[in-house]
């Protein structure tokens, strides 16, 4: 039986987070440079997209940059952005037929200028679609994201806007670049690797957390589908016991 027709489409996760990994490793099993399984990856990212779409899921994010990420060689980080600007160009038709809205989290003022203005333009080319929301995480990470959020709380608290006495777990929340979307439910992670790489520390509380041996460029729709049937077959408890439930 396929994995799509083993999900239970009452008990979907609102929300799905993915660390696309591997594809350096699957460029070196097939005797290529990097470069080329970052390309072959842009497969797998629509077809991910498209199946979340078709199901139901409301918020997919993938990782697709981190801050520790500039750190990697020249050449491939510049081939990088270009990919980002073409894979946005190229993608519109599939984003807009799909009804999916494009959005982007992470530290994005200091993406390089033609990879913003890029970017942002997809954004607003597809604001008004509203089948699913597709967030790129780009030049993000999650200690980042949670420093910008606390600078933020205390300039608010120094202008009289917050008092100590707002600060709770919700008004953190609030200041995090995921506002506008619930926490994830279930955090996929390709390749084999089993950690997280500072991505939604906060959010992912009380994610259940799905690792397969499937290199990024090769993960397909079946595959997406098979973390949900096994995300759905997990018992969540949120710190109650199994007779509480």
């Amino acid at each position: 039986m396929l994995y799509l027709d083993q999900i239970d489409k009452a008990r979907l996760p609102k929300h799905i987070a993915v660390i696309m990994d591997g594809n350096g490793r699957w460029a070196k099993l097939h005797g290529k440079p990097r470069v080329f399984g970052h390309k072959n990856g842009v497969k797998a990212v629509r077809e991910v997209s498209e199946a979340a779409a078709e199901i139901g899921i409301d918020f997919l994010t993938l990782y697709a940059f981190s801050t520790e990420n500039w750190n990697r060689p020249a050449s491939e980080v510049n081939a990088l952005m270009i990919l980002l600007i073409n894979t946005v160009k190229s993608e519109l038709k599939t984003l807009n037929d799909n009804s999916i809205r494009l959005n982007a989290i992470g530290d994005l003022k200091k993406l390089p200028s033609r990879t913003y203005d890029t970017l942002m333009q997809g954004i607003e080319d597809t604001k008004n679609n509203d089948r699913m929301t597709l967030t790129l995480a780009l030049n993000y990470s999650a200690r980042w994201e949670m420093t910008d959020a606390v600078r933020r709380i205390a300039r608010d608290l120094k202008a009289g806007v917050l008092s100590e006495n707002d600060i709770t777990d919700d008004l953190i929340s609030q200041y995090l670049s995921t506002v506008n979307m619930p926490d994830p439910e279930l955090l996929i992670r390709t390749s084999g690797e089993k950690r997280i790489s500072n991505y939604l520390l906060w959010q992912i509380a009380y994610a259940e957390l799905y690792f397969t041996d499937v290199f990024w460029p090769d993960f397909r729709k079946e595959d997406f589908y098979q973390a949900i049937v096994e995300f759905q077959s997990r018992e969540r408890r949120f710190g109650q016991i199994s007779e509480q439930l």
